[in-house]
């Protein structure tokens, strides 16, 4: 659609969004797909994250949520045979997930790999680890 689009940013928005141009709302939309696999002992996470490099990707432990996060940068330069640019694109960009495995989980817990732009995680049921201690004892001096 040619004509401005209240929620989108601008004009030429809408026009590299025309059909026939790639849309960036459905580059976007394919990050992070997630399946979730519950074995026996555990579950299995396989995160899609298609062009992003294993050093753009962090996974952190924090008080029982298990947060993925990849950013990711693409330059396009096309130029025409005298070096002018025709057209140039920047785009920058982070994404993030959590989900929530449960306060007894530890980051020593949690097994994860990277392999052609798939991340692959193995978190133990919460019911399988030994339970942490509650009850904390004072030193009497």
């Amino acid at each position: 659609m040619l004509v401005p689009d209240l929620f989108k940013r601008d004009v030429f928005d809408d026009f590299f969004d025309f059909p026939s141009m790639p849309a960036r709302a459905a580059q976007t939309a394919t990050v992070m797909k997630t399946d979730v696999r519950e074995t026996e002992s555990g579950y299995e996470l396989e995160v899609d994250l298609p062009g992003i490099q294993k050093e753009n990707v962090k996974v952190k432990l924090d008080e029982g949520y298990l947060t993925i996060t990849a950013s990711t940068t693409d330059k396009k330069d096309e130029k025409d045979k005298k070096g002018n640019y025709i057209r140039r694109e920047r785009f920058s960009g982070s994404y993030s997930r959590s989900f929530y495995v449960g306060d007894n989980i530890t980051e020593n817990d949690v097994k994860a790999r990277f392999e052609n732009g798939v991340l692959m995680l193995d978190i133990p049921k919460p019911e399988t680890l030994p339970k942490k201690e509650t009850t904390k004892y004072i030193a009497i001096q």
